[in-house]
């Protein structure tokens, strides 16, 4: 089951800055990645164009904020609220505007690595997680702030 959070963070990963890839750069990976979710797939510069801006909202420093002006459409059924068009970028706001309503929008982060910059949800307990993986990113930049401070002292 895809969650809020899962849903919009696997769509802020869309692009991988360390591997250099795009999945909205091909066609098939992105209707898979799109199929998998139950969402139709949006044209792929639009969902670029929404990806970015809510990665800049969310704290990629690569990128300039912007403001979006994304229509909602829902309609209310004997089930509930449905999405009139249940596409990729619309499904996605659509659980961005949930996280915002519930206050869970802050625990969106990019992680603070220049070579990674990977996007998770912050699921501590007071919100204070910095990096995508501690045993990754963390130890990484760790380890260069020891060489770092040792450099200094040895010279």
């Amino acid at each position: 089951m895809h969650t809020d959070a899962s849903l919009v963070v696997a769509f802020l990963n869309t692009v991988d800055i360390e591997r250099g890839d795009d999945l909205l750069d091909d066609p098939e990976l992105w209707r898979q990645w799109a199929a998998d979710r139950d969402v139709t797939p949006n044209d792929p510069a639009e969902a670029r164009a929404v990806r970015d801006s809510l990665r800049a909202a969310v704290g990629d420093p690569r990128l300039p904020a912007t403001t979006l002006d994304v229509p909602l459409r829902f309609t209310l059924t004997e089930t509930g609220p449905t999405l009139l068009t249940p596409d990729a970028v619309t499904a996605t706001l659509a659980a961005a505007t949930r996280l915002a309503i519930r206050g869970d929008w802050v625990r969106l982060k990019i992680c603070p690595a220049d070579d990674c910059r990977w996007a998770f949800f912050d699921e501590s307990r007071n919100r204070s997680r910095t990096w995508c993986s501690m045993r990754v990113c963390g130890n990484r930049e760790k380890a260069r702030s020891w060489r770092a401070r040792t450099a200094a002292v040895h010279n």
